[in-house]
């Protein structure tokens, strides 16, 4: 009798073990990491869809008036402000919401490629590389692949008068121009670092403050912002 109970009380602990030490779900794991985007396509249909909820004490057969759904202004500004609060948190800025969209989704698309010399690509890239992809991306203009030439064929800008989408340039010393990025805001910009990839950052860290040499502006690019 003894044997019996202590026989099923192990059963019975191996039965738990299977249940409590599962292995996490696959794919519950990929929904928690998914794209925000996602999570944007579920939460507007359920905005629109959600049911009105009568005031307290009001009879069972009284109508309710639905709300209205939304317009297709406010669903586009509602996908707006989803994408510049994502922008914003995996980018590091305070974002005004009137930024060029198009540019900080690309520039997003690109963090964390590895650094690559010569390359331009999603495999690898270098840094006036990384400048000409996203320059085509967003604006259709060809850039020639080398920071000197991007130097100097773009108009020279006061540090204090950067705007997003303008090049900044380095140099050590009296040497050539050596590195390029792209200028973001609040003092940040996005580059392709040897020591990183495709990264974010900013013009006050000691190295890239001690070796920033101007910045300069795509004149057609300007324009394309401006129409």
């Amino acid at each position: 009798m003894k044997h019996s109970i202590l026989y099923c009380l192990a059963a019975g602990s191996l039965a738990l073990s299977f249940f409590f030490e599962r292995a996490p779900d696959a794919s519950a794991t990929a929904r928690a990491t998914a794209a925000p985007v996602v999570a944007e396509a579920s939460l507007l249909p359920a905005l629109t869809m959600s049911e009105p909820i009568k005031p307290a004490g009001t009879p069972a057969n009284t109508p309710v008036e639905k709300p209205a759904a939304p317009t297709a202004a406010e669903l586009a500004a509602s996908r707006d402000s989803l994408a510049y609060h994502y922008y914003a948190q995996t980018l590091g800025l305070r974002l005004a919401f009137d930024e060029n969209k198009d540019l900080l989704r690309t520039v997003t698309d690109w963090i964390g490629t590895p650094y690559s010399y010569g390359s331009n690509s999603r495999k690898g890239t270098d840094c006036s590389g990384f400048v000409t992809r996203v320059f085509r991306e967003v604006y259709g203009i060809n850039l020639v692949h080398s920071s000197r030439a991007m130097f100097s064929t773009t108009k020279r800008v006061a540090k204090a008068e950067m705007e997003t989408g303008d090049l900044v340039f380095f140099r050590r010393g009296k040497g050539p121009i050596y590195h390029v990025g792209i200028y973001l805001k609040d003092g940040k910009f996005a580059h392709s670092a040897t020591n990183g990839g495709v990264m974010v950052s900013s013009l006050n860290q000691p190295y890239y403050h001690r070796n920033f040499y101007a910045a300069g502006r795509v004149r057609a690019a300007a324009e394309a912002t401006d129409n």
